[in-house]
C-alpha cells in the first residue's frame, strides 16, 4: 500500500472533523428542531444524546477509518478473514457513499440559498433598515428561492466552486490550510452574532425558553428525534468520519479526538440557540417556525435591530462558512473512494465528483422548487425533500447500524487494539466494545423503525 498523507497533528484533524460536524445541521437544523420541540427539554436530551450515542459513534467510525488507512469502502474490509467473505461488507461502504450523495444533492442547494440572502441583503433588494413582515420575507423567499432556479443556480455554481478551489489542492495544501482558518473565523462571527443578540431588551425570555426544561415534553418521540439530530449533526452514516480518520496516524488517541469532537460539535450547537432564540423573543416572534426559520422569520428580527443588515449579512456568512467546512469534507468521500477504487489523479476526481453531483443531485433538487415542483418521489416529497429523507432516514442509520455491527462483531478484539493506541484506558475500551456490540444496534435500530415510520401509517 502506498504511504498514505496524515494529519499534520490532533488539533489539525480535530477542527476537520469539528467542521465537518458544524453546518447546516448544528446552525439550521438544531435550532429550528429546539423550537419545534419546547426549548429547554430537548436541549438538555440533546446534551444527554451526544454524550451516550454520538462520541462512542464517532469511535466506531474512527476505528474502522483509521484500522484500514483506506477510502470509506475499502475500509470495511475484515483483510484476515475470509476474502469471499469480507467483499460483502463493502456494500456498506458503498451505502454510505449513496447517503454521502444524497446529502450532497440538496446540500450545495442550500448553500446557494444562503448566498442569494447575502447578495440580495447587500444589493439593497431585501431591505433591512427597515422593519419589515412575515409577508414581505415569505414573497422573498417564494420569489427568489422557489421561482427563481436560474439564480439559485448560479449562486449554487459559486458555492460548488469555492469547494472545488479548497478540494483541488488536496489534504494538507487544501483541508488543512482552509480549516486552519475557517473554524477560527467561524467561531468568532457566532461569538459576536451571540454577544449582540443575548444583550438585547427582552432576550432573557428567549435564554429562558432555550435553557429551561420543561419536563412534560419529554417523550419518547422527542429522544428518538433527537438521536436522529445527533447523527445528522455528527455525520455519522455518510462516510465522512471514516474518510477523515483514515489520515490520522496510528499514535494519536482516538478516545480524546472522539470526545474533544463531540465536545466541539455540542458547544457550537448550544451557541446557535443562544444566536437565535434571544432575538425571537426579544421581538415577540414564534420560535416554532420550522425549517424556514432562517429564511422566513430572522430577517423580520435583523430588520427590527440597529445596524440589521450588518448583522444579517454576518449571520448568513456565518452560514456559509459552517456550510462550507462540512461541504468540503462530503465531498472527500466521493473524491477519495474515486481516487482509490478508480485509480484517478486528484484533479480528475475532484472535477468529476463535483460536476457529476451537481448534474445528478444539485439540478434536481434547485428543478424541484420550479419546473419539476409536480415531481414527487416518496411520501408526496418533491425531489430535494426526497434527498434529504432517503439519505437521513435510511442510508445513514442503516450505514450506522452496519458499523457498529462491523465493529462489535466482526473486528472485536482488533477494534480494541485500534483504540488502544496512544490510550492506557482499557477499562473504558472494554466497556465501549460492549456497549457498541449490544446497545448500539438496538437504539439505531429503534431510530431506523421510527424514521422509516410513514411508510407504514
Amino acid at each position: 500500500m502506498d504511504k498514505r498523507h496524515t494529519w499534520s497533528n490532533s488539533l489539525t484533524y480535530i477542527l476537520t472533523a469539528a467542521g465537518a460536524t458544524i453546518g447546516f445541521g448544528a446552525t439550521w437544523r438544531f435550532p429550528y428542531l429546539v423550537g419545534e420541540n419546547g426549548g429547554g427539554a430537548y436541549v438538555l436530551v440533546f446534551i444527554l444524546a451526544m454524550l451516550l450515542i454520538g462520541i462512542p459513534m464517532i469511535l466506531v467510525e474512527n476505528v474502522i477509518g483509521r484500522r484500514a488507512h483506506r477510502n470509506s469502502v475499502d475500509a470495511f474490509s475484515p483483510h484476515y478473514q475470509n476474502k469471499a467473505f469480507s467483499k460483502y461488507w463493502k456494500i456498506v461502504g458503498f451505502m454510505g457513499l449513496i447517503g454521502c450523495f444524497g446529502i450532497i444533492a440538496y446540500y450545495m442547494v442550500l448553500g446557494g440559498w444562503v448566498i442569494t440572502y447575502i447578495v440580495n441583503i447587500l444589493s439593497g433588494n431585501l431591505n433591512l433598515s427597515t422593519p419589515i413582515d412575515k409577508e414581505i420575507t415569505q414573497n422573498f423567499y417564494t420569489q427568489n428561492i422557489e421561482h427563481n432556479p436560474l439564480m439559485v443556480t448560479l449562486y449554487t455554481i459559486v458555492f460548488i466552486l469555492l469547494n472545488w478551489v479548497v478540494l483541488i489542492r488536496g489534504i494538507a495544501n487544501g483541508i488543512e490550510k482552509a480549516m486552519k482558518f475557517l473554524m477560527p473565523l467561524l467561531f468568532l462571527c457566532l461569538i459576536g452574532i451571540v454577544i449582540r443578540n443575548v444583550t438585547l431588551p427582552g432576550a432573557t425570555e428567549g435564554i429562558a425558553f432555550y435553557l429551561t426544561p420543561d419536563f412534560s415534553k419529554i417523550d419518547a418521540k422527542l429522544f428518538i428525534n433527537v438521536l436522529g439530530q445527533v447523527f445528522f449533526a455528527l455525520s455519522l452514516g455518510f462516510g465522512v468520519m471514516i474518510t477523515l480518520s483514515s489520515y490520522i496516524n496510528k499514535q494519536e488517541n482516538l478516545i480524546k479526538t472522539a470526545i474533544s469532537t463531540g465536545i466541539v460539535n455540542t458547544i457550537i450547537a448550544l451557541l446557535a440557540g443562544f444566536m437565535i432564540f434571544p432575538s425571537l423573543f426579544s421581538f415577540g416572534l414564534e420560535p416554532n417556525s420550522g425549517p424556514k426559520l432562517v429564511f422566513e422569520i430572522l430577517p423580520i428580527v435583523f430588520s427590527h435591530m440597529p445596524f440589521g443588515a450588518l448583522v444579517a449579512i454576518s449571520f448568513f456568512v456565518l452560514l456559509t462558512l459552517a456550510a462550507f467546512t462540512t461541504s468540503i469534507t462530503l465531498y472527500e468521500v466521493l473524491i477519495t473512494a474515486a481516487e482509490e477504487k478508480l485509480h484517478l489523479n486528484r484533479k480528475i476526481a475532484v472535477s468529476g465528483v463535483l460536476i457529476l453531483t451537481f448534474i445528478a443531485g444539485n439540478i434536481p433538487s434547485i428543478l424541484s422548487y420550479g419546473a419539476w415542483s409536480d415531481i414527487t418521489i416518496l411520501l408526496d416529497k418533491n425531489i430535494f425533500d426526497s434527498f434529504d429523507f432517503i439519505s437521513g432516514n435510511i442510508f445513514f442509520v442503516l450505514t450506522a447500524l452496519a458499523s457498529s455491527i462491523f465493529v462489535g462483531w466482526v473486528l472485536g478484539n482488533d477494534a480494541k487494539k485500534e483504540l488502544s493506541n496512544g490510550s492506557n484506558a482499557q477499562e473504558v475500551i472494554n466497556f465501549w466494545l460492549y456497549y457498541v456490540k449490544f446497545i448500539m444496534p438496538i437504539v439505531i435500530v429503534i431510530i431506523f423503525i421510527y424514521g422509516i415510520k410513514d411508510f407504514f401509517v
